[in-house]
C-alpha cells in the first residue's frame, strides 16, 4: 500500500513527489516513458518557477540553462524589443524532466518507468504493464493527455495545431538571440523562438487549422508559407538544422480551469489549468501546483482545499493570458499591437509580469 500515487513524471507531478518523499510519505510515480524525451513545451521557465526549481535543488546552471532577460516582439520585418520583469531560463523539457525524476527517486520516491496508465476507478489505477494500483490518495499530473474515469470536462477546444522543433542556427542568428524570447506574430497564429542548452534553439507555433491547410497541410508547406510572410523568421531559419519531424499537438483547451472535485484526486498542471502558451507560463503553473499539492497533504489538507488554492493562484493569470492570447491571434491587431509595444514597452514588460503565477 502507497500513500499516494502521482500518474505522470514532468515538472508538476516529479515536483510534488520530491517534497512528499522528503516529507516521509509513499510515493509512487507512474510514468509512460522509459527514457527522458521531449515534450511539446516552450521551455520557458520564470519567476516563481525558478523559485520552486531552487526549493527542490536543481542546479539548472549546471544543465545548461539559457538565461533569458529581454524579449522580442515581432511581425513581418518589424521587431520591438522589451525587458522582462521577472528572471528567466530556457533548458529543454528533456533535461529538466530527468534531473527533476532523479531528485524524486533520490528523495525516496518509487518511479514505474515505461507504464501507461488507461483508467482510474474507485481508487484504483489500470496500469498497462503492471496490472491494478491501488491509489487512496492520487495525483494527477499526466499533462494535456486525459485518462479514462478522471478526464477533464474542458469545453470544446479551439481549431489549432501546436508544432514544436528544435534547431540549430547558424552562427550570426544563434548571437543574435542569445538573452532574448522572441514572439513572432504572423496571420492566424504565432511563434516562439528562443535558445536553450547545447547551443540549439526552441521554435513552438500555434497555427489555426485552415493556415495550415492553405499552406499545403504539410510543415514543410507551414514554414515555407511562415518565411515568405515574416522576413526575421526567414532570416532565423535560413541554414537552421531541425528534427526530420516536428512534434505536433492539436485541439487543446487553452484557457481552462478545471473546477469540480473528486474525492482524494488532486489535479495537478494542465489537468488542472491550461494557460495560453502566449505568456509562457505552464511550466510555472505545473511547478506551483504540484508544490501546493503536496503542501496541502503534508499539513493534513484534502483534494477541495487544494483545488480551491490552486483555483484563486490562477484564475487571474489565465485570464489574462487569455485575452493576450487573443489579441495576439487576432490578425488585425498584429500591428496596432506592434505599434503599441514600440511606444510603451514598459506596458509589455507589466502585462508578461501580470500573467505569471505564485
Amino acid at each position: 500500500m502507497n500513500d499516494i500515487v502521482v500518474a505522470g513524471g514532468g515538472p508538476a507531478g516529479a515536483a510534488a513527489s520530491c517534497l512528499l518523499a522528503r516529507a516521509g510519505r509513499r510515493v509512487v510515480v507512474v510514468e509512460r516513458e522509459t527514457a527522458p524525451a521531449h515534450r511539446m513545451c516552450g521551455e520557458f521557465l520564470a519567476g516563481a518557477g525558478l523559485d520552486r526549481l531552487a526549493e527542490l535543488g536543481i542546479d539548472m546552471a549546471a544543465l545548461g540553462a539559457r538565461p533569458i532577460t529581454r524579449m522580442r516582439l515581432v511581425r513581418g520585418g518589424r521587431a520591438t524589443e522589451a525587458a522582462l520583469p521577472f528572471p528567466a531560463l530556457s533548458l529543454s523539457r528533456r533535461a529538466l524532466d530527468a534531473a527533476l525524476l532523479e531528485r524524486a527517486e533520490q528523495a525516496g520516491a518509487k518511479v514505474l518507468r515505461g507504464h501507461a496508465i488507461r483508467a482510474v476507478g474507485d481508487g484504483v489505477l489500470h496500469i498497462d504493464g503492471h496490472g491494478e494500483l491501488a491509489a487512496p490518495t492520487l495525483l494527477l499530473a499526466t499533462g494535456k493527455h486525459d485518462v479514462r474515469g478522471v478526464r477533464r470536462e474542458a469545453g470544446e477546444p479551439a481549431d489549432l495545431i501546436g508544432f514544436k522543433t528544435h534547431l540549430r542556427l547558424v552562427a550570426p542568428e544563434a548571437a543574435a538571440l542569445e538573452g532574448f524570447v522572441e514572439l513572432i506574430l504572423f496571420r492566424d497564429g504565432y511563434a516562439g523562438l528562443q535558445m536553450i542548452e547545447g547551443g540549439e534553439a526552441n521554435l513552438c507555433l500555434l497555427v489555426d487549422r485552415t493556415r495550415f491547410l492553405r499552406d499545403g497541410g504539410t510543415w514543410e508547406g507551414l514554414v515555407a508559407g511562415l518565411v515568405d510572410e515574416c522576413a526575421h523568421l526567414g532570416r532565423r531559419l535560413a541554414g537552421a538544422e531541425a528534427w526530420p519531424r516536428p512534434l505536433a499537438i492539436a485541439r487543446v483547451p487553452y484557457g481552462y480551469v478545471h473546477q469540480g472535485v473528486s474525492a482524494g484526486v488532486f489535479r495537478l498542471g494542465d489537468q488542472m489549468a491550461v494557460i495560453p502558451s502566449f505568456t509562457g507560463g505552464g511550466m510555472t503553473i505545473a511547478l506551483h501546483s504540484g508544490a501546493l499539492a503536496a503542501r496541502c497533504l503534508i499539513e493534513g489538507g484534502g483534494a477541495d482545499d487544494y483545488a480551491r488554492a490552486i483555483r484563486r493562484a490562477v484564475r487571474r493569470p489565465v485570464r489574462l493570458a487569455g485575452a493576450l492570447y487573443r489579441a495576439g491571434r487576432a490578425n488585425w491587431l498584429q500591428g496596432p499591437i506592434i505599434r503599441m509595444a514600440s511606444w510603451w514597452p514598459g506596458g509589455v514588460s507589466g502585462l508578461a509580469a501580470m500573467t505569471r503565477v505564485g
